[in-house]
């Protein structure tokens, strides 16, 4: 077994295989360009989809397809908050009348958290 061993050789640090007889799949370059004009390019299979941005490997900044098409704006929806969408459900004056009474319930202590209670007219009753 001795005389069988690669001296010098690495577990799984080198292949040993050689890539004659090995025919590979179709490539193309595709050149993509930086907003500070520099450019790059990656090679990829030629049925693959092309995208419209690439990272630069070198850089890390986003480089635009050379003569490639501009995206399709989107038309976005503007952004709806809480607010828009009670809004929608009720009137100012609803809300006003709510939080109104919302308030003389926490006040009298009819609800939210019980370390915050004064002691309820009902409550004083009771223990009295």
């Amino acid at each position: 077994m001795a005389e069988r061993a690669l001296r010098g050789a690495r577990l799984g640090a080198q292949s040993f295989e050689d890539e004659r007889g090995v025919e590979m799949a179709p490539r193309q370059e595709i050149e993509y360009v930086c907003a500070d004009g520099h450019t790059f390019t990656v090679v990829m299979a030629d049925e693959a989809e092309i995208p419209l941005e690439w990272e630069d490997p070198k850089t890390g900044h986003m480089g635009r397809l050379v003569n490639g098409a501009e995206p399709e704006s989107k038309n976005e929806k503007p952004v709806r908050t809480h607010w828009d969408m009670l809004l929608e459900r009720r009137s100012v004056d609803e809300l006003e009348d709510i939080l109104t009474e919302r308030l003389e319930l926490l006040r009298g202590g009819e609800i939210g958290p019980p370390h915050l209670h004064r002691a309820s007219a009902r409550k004083r009753r009771k223990t009295a």
